[in-house]
């Protein structure tokens, strides 16, 4: 089964889990022994996270920040720690992440790496301005690789 992890360094590496134990290597790579959980911002897709990533300082996820924005179209809650990606069935299960979604999660890190390159030579005048422009490319990312 394929899936994307993300770290907060905006590193995306593909993996394969096995199906049967999926969910055990998926807590494995959050870094998490109990508690993972499970996000559904797309209804093909599903960011696993650690359960207490924020309360205990993991770094913010900005990759997956971006990505669940963009899909749900809002800017959301902040992310923290590694995130997992993968595909989920009409029925709510775990399965092996298709191929556009793959290329979204890709499309947005390289993004996020570009821009955050960009803010190191030319920072933005807020944290609004911040929110607002990585959220529209992350959109146009995700709408153009539909």
């Amino acid at each position: 089964m394929r899936a994307l992890r993300i770290d907060p360094d905006t590193t995306v590496t593909v993996l394969t889990l096995p199906q049967t134990d999926a969910l055990c290597l998926i807590r494995v790579h959050v870094g998490s022994p109990d508690a993972v959980d499970q996000g559904v911002y797309h209804h093909r897709a599903v960011l696993h996270l650690h359960g207490s990533g924020r309360t205990l300082g993991l770094p913010q996820n900005l990759v997956g920040w971006a990505l669940a924005s963009a899909w749900r179209g809002v800017a959301l809650y902040p992310l923290a720690g590694t995130i997992v990606v993968t595909g989920r069935t009409a029925d709510g299960e775990v399965t092996s992440l298709d191929d556009d979604l793959a290329e979204h999660v890709q499309a947005v890190a390289v993004t996020v790496r570009e821009t955050l390159a960009q803010w190191r030579r030319r920072p933005p005048p807020s944290d609004e301005a911040a929110i607002a422009e990585l959220l529209a490319y992350a959109a146009r990312d995700v709408a153009s690789s539909r």
